[in-house]
Formats: structure tokens, C-alpha cells, sequence
């Protein structure tokens, strides 16, 4: 999933602007994402090449973290990633878990590899939520009891957004509680949890990680909190063999990324599908709304066809209604006055049997 990026924007700008920055700069600002994410940046024109950086999350797996706030193995992948550019303070800043000295006069001097350091250094937060579970999946197969076996771990990356991870012996199983807000979007998740079963059965894709749904919860999570197993979407759940970890670092950051990120996954889905049924329904709408229009516009027409030659043309005539009976009503008289011949009727027509006139409806009097 290419299209997230780790990288927080807004500390990503500042960081950029104090590297690039001709003179010191004055900055104190605090950041809050995700609702339960905050950071603070402090630079001052006394150190012109440093600025400090303080962290606080209570987005990580409750029951893991040391009495300094972080896991050692966190703090020991963020010396591994940074230990050229990052110092960590010990200990924190008051109120915060983890408190960074950025060094930018350890920066290199090609402008894209600084870029490309200050974009990791914005993904301070992914490194950190990720860091536990890149741990227990790494020590697939082990011994290592530290996160248990066959319990439940329960990992949170977005507020509101828990997923829980079951280490057992052969496998590891990752199982989400799917909620959502509105029954059209429950539609198109269970239908796209649907077909991701299906098509994990299928030959062409054997390699890639089982995926079940279900929507009552699955016997691993027996014993959790009842608001953790309320929901409306069922349960997706997928398993972890030791050839979906094991090699290349790279496929373990890929899978803990995906982990990480299958919610905005799923919203990514269920956002793009409304909206392409919603184009599709606009656009059925407007070609009955045509269709109408011309057959209203022809309704009141009448089509006269007079011979021409060897051909007939068809003509498109409208006749309001007073034309009409005042053809009527001298067709009528004309065949009275040709017939009958009677001395004196002429003057007695004229006086009482005058047409009257009839006026459209569409004629207005000019009132003074």
C-alpha cells in the first residue's frame, strides 16, 4: 500500500524549513495527529544546529512498555535508524515518553539524502507503533515467551481502530474488528472481505497470507472486552507463516505496514466504491431526465403529412385551441349559408348569430 505515507506532513514541512533556513529560527510548536499523537519541536537561535524533539503516544499494545515509557527494542531501532543524525535525552521531557536532539550539522551535504533523513526522522511514529510488532513477528518460531503464547496482544496504530495479534506455534495469527457507520458501507466491506476469501483459495494466489472473515467473533478472542467484540462488520483475520517473514528485511517492513494500515485500506475501498456507484446513479439519472425532456418536448406537437410529388413530407404544425374552434365554427356556418336560402337570415345572422371571438389564454389586457 504505496499511497499511505509514514511520514508525518506537518513535522516533515518544519523540519525542512529549519534545514533550510539561512538564519537560526525560533521555533516552538506542538503537533497533535491521530488524536492521541503529539509532538514537540523546539529550535532556538543559541544552538542553531539542534533542535530537540519530544514525542507522547498511548497509541502502542498495552502491557509491553518499560517504566521509561518505550519499549527497549523501540529505543534501540530508533538508535539503529538515526544513530548518525539523533541523540536520545535521558531522561524525556516532562510529559512526553521519548525526547530526540536532531543534529543537522551531521546531515550530509547531498540536498535529496538530507530530504530523504528528515522524511524518516517525520516517521518517527510508524517506527515506534511498528517497532513491537516487527519484534514478535521476527521471533516467529522462537521460544521467546515475552508477549506469551496463544494470548492476544492487542495493538492500536489509529485511535478507535484495535487489532489484536495471536502468536501460536505454527502461525501467527492478525485478526480485525471491522465497525462502521453506515449500513451502505457494511455492504461493500463484507463484500470485499468476500472475495479476499475467495480469492486466498485460490492457486494464483496460495503464497499469499490466508484471509478468513467471520461475523461473530472467532474463538481466539474469547476472554476480551465486550466493546472490543461489538461490532457490525465481522472479523477479518489473517495467517502468518514463517515464509511470509523470514529473508529480506524489506518483506518484514512490507508486512508490518500492511498490518499497520488495513483500516485505511478498507475505508480507501469502501470511499472509492461509493463514490463510483454514486457517479453511475448521476449519470443513469441525467439520460432519464433526457429521455423525458424530448418526450415532453414532442407530446404537444402534431405531425401533418402533405403530398409532394412521388414523396410525403411530414410537417410539425402547433394550433393553439382558440384557432381551433374558430376554424370550427366557420366551416359550420359556410355550409349553413351555401344550403339554405332563406330572405332576411343574412341580417338575422349578423345580429344574432355573430362568432364570437376567442381570446388564447397566453393574451394579456393592459390594465391603465
Amino acid at each position: 500500500m504505496a499511497f499511505f505515507d509514514k511520514a508525518s506532513p506537518v513535522l516533515k514541512e518544519i523540519l525542512l524549513k529549519l534545514y533550510s533556513a539561512e538564519k537560526p529560527l525560533e521555533i516552538d510548536h506542538q503537533i497533535y495527529e491521530f488524536g492521541s499523537l503529539q509532538y514537540h519541536i523546539q529550535a532556538s537561535a543559541s544552538e542553531p544546529h539542534h533542535a530537540y524533539l519530544s514525542v507522547s503516544t498511548s497509541l502502542q499494545s498495552p502491557g509491553v512498555l518499560t517504566t521509561d515509557g518505550l519499549q527497549n527494542c523501540t529505543l534501540q531501532n530508533l538508535k539503529r535508524i538515526y544513530s548518525d543524525v539523533i541523540e536520545v535525552i535521558e531522561p524525556p521531557n516532562e510529559g512526553y515518553q521519548l525526547t530526540l536532539r536532531i543534529k543537522f550539522s551531521e546531515l550530509p551535504q547531498s540536498k535529496d539524502e538530507c530530504i530523504k533523513i528528515i522524511t524518516e526522522i517525520s516517521s518517527l511514529q510508524a517506527v515506534i507503533v511498528s517497532s513491537q510488532l516487527k519484534k514478535m513477528l521476527w521471533n516467529f518460531g522462537s521460544q521467546d515467551t515475552t508477549y506469551g503464547m496463544h494470548k492476544p496482544i492487542k495493538f492500536i496504530y489509529h485511535p478507535g481502530e484495535p487489532f489484536y495479534v495471536i502468536r501460536l506455534a505454527q502461525k501467527i495469527t492478525v485478526i480485525f474488528p471491522m465497525r462502521f457507520k453506515e449500513n451502505s458501507d457494511i455492504i461493500i466491506a463484507t463484500t470485499l472481505f468476500q472475495e479476499l476469501t475467495d480469492v486466498g483459495r485460490s492457486r494464483k494466489f496460495a503464497k499469499a497470507p490466508p484471509c478468513t472473515w467471520s461475523p461473530i467473533p472467532p474463538p481466539e478472542l474469547r476472554g476480551e472486552p465486550l466493546e472490543d467484540l461489538s461490532t457490525n462488520g465481522g472479523f477479518v483475520s489473517f495467517d502468518f507463516f514463517s515464509r511470509h517473514i523470514e529473508g529480506k528485511v524489506s518483506k518484514l517492513d512490507k508486512t508490518v505496514w500492511n498490518l499497520l494500515n488495513f483500516y485505511s485500506y478498507v475505508k480507501q475501498h469502501v470511499k472509492s466504491t461509493r463514490g463510483f456507484i454514486q457517479r453511475r446513479m448521476r449519470k443513469k439519472v441525467e439520460h432519464l431526465s433526457e429521455i423525458l425532456q424530448k418526450a415532453t418536448l414532442t407530446g404537444g406537437e402534431h405531425i401533418q403529412k402533405t403530398h409532394k410529388g412521388h414523396g410525403f413530407k411530414k410537417k410539425l404544425i402547433r394550433l393553439s385551441t382558440s384557432k381551433m374552434l374558430r376554424g370550427k365554427c366557420a366551416i359550420f356556418f359556410n355550409k349553413i349559408r351555401s344550403r339554405i336560402k332563406i330572405q332576411g337570415f343574412e341580417r338575422f345572422r349578423r345580429k344574432w348569430l355573430r362568432v364570437p371571438k376567442l381570446y388564447s389564454l397566453r393574451r394579456y389586457t393592459k390594465l391603465d
